[in-house]
């Protein structure tokens, strides 16, 4: 299956949309619809997108990501997150196309002492994780050929994330405390793009692995706190001013939201099937940085 691709991505602006842009052109196509040409509140405006696009790969890089602003606005997270997946879902089984979506952590309640796996029961604390785990079943239920990733704590070099707001408060205050209990792998956005492609390529040489769920971050684990460390030790290294970092208990910061506790993901079904492997977050990170310069 060598023919270029047409590939739909919808989301424009977002952290894991802008690196699929940067990495998967040469493949063929990109059709990219942002929220200006695609209402994802509007059912009938996907199926009627799609179907005027007619592509060969349906990529839902678009979600509901404010977590906290999730918990008074219910309707609209799960419109966006649970409802539009499945129509993607539907739409691309009937023009039998793969669709390749992304999921979170937050379908865990982090009560688990052992790194997740894709088989554990879910149970999310917070709308937005609840919204998540709707829409992976709305896709699961049409039973077509789909890959639902789940990543964690996402980061890149745009947009609102943990990296960005780090440089920022280190550079700008002179102490500053992080959670320190809540553990995870810090996941590059641009990592998650490359494993992408990675998968379409396997998909396209008529040998993939098979369709379902998959866990898909960096290995590797750390705290928030640890996470802030790392990224002081950057700025240190270009001699640019960096707070003191102190140690907190996620109690200390109540958020609208809660957040599960433990956030890591076992990711060894998606080498054993598919032959992908993220990297070490602290390597992701670097590479991040080093394209920040």
């Amino acid at each position: 299956m060598n023919t270029p691709l047409k590939i739909l991505i919808s989301g424009q602006h977002g952290q894991v949309s802008r690196e699929l842009q940067q990495r998967l052109g040469d493949l063929g196509e990109l059709v990219v619809l942002g929220r200006e040409q695609l209402d994802l509140g509007d059912p009938e405006q996907i199926r009627q997108q799609v179907r005027a696009i007619a592509p060969h790969l349906i990529i839902n890089a678009a979600a509901h990501t404010a977590v906290d602003q999730a918990e008074s606005e219910p309707d609209l997270a799960f419109a966006i997150n649970a409802r539009a997946p499945g129509i993607f879902a539907q739409e691309a089984f009937e023009r039998g196309v793969p669709l390749i979506h992304y999921s979170t952590d937050y379908v865990f309640d982090g009560s688990k002492s052992a790194p997740y796996v894709e088989d554990d029961e879910p149970n999310p604390l917070s709308v937005y994780g609840q919204s998540k785990l709707a829409g992976e079943r709305a896709i699961e239920q049409v039973q077509g050929q789909h890959l639902i990733l789940r990543t964690s704590w996402v980061y890149s070099s745009h947009g609102k994330n943990f990296l960005l707001t780090m440089q920022r408060l280190l550079q700008e205050r002179p102490e500053l405390r992080v959670v320190a209990d809540q553990i995870g792998a810090p996941t590059w956005a641009g990592s998650i793009a490359h494993s992408t492609r990675a998968l379409i390529q396997r998909w396209r040489s008529g040998n993939p692995g098979a369709w379902g769920t998959y866990h898909l971050t960096a290995q590797g684990e750390t705290s928030w706190f640890g996470f802030a460390q790392a990224i002081g030790e950057q700025l240190r290294a270009q001699g640019l001013p960096c707070a003191a970092l102190e140690a907190i208990p996620a109690s200390a910061y109540p958020t609208p939201a809660p957040r599960p506790l433990n956030s890591r993901l076992d990711c060894s079904r998606l080498t054993q099937e598919w032959g992908v492997t993220q990297p070490d977050w602290h390597s992701a990170l670097r590479e991040c940085l080093a394209e920040q310069a």
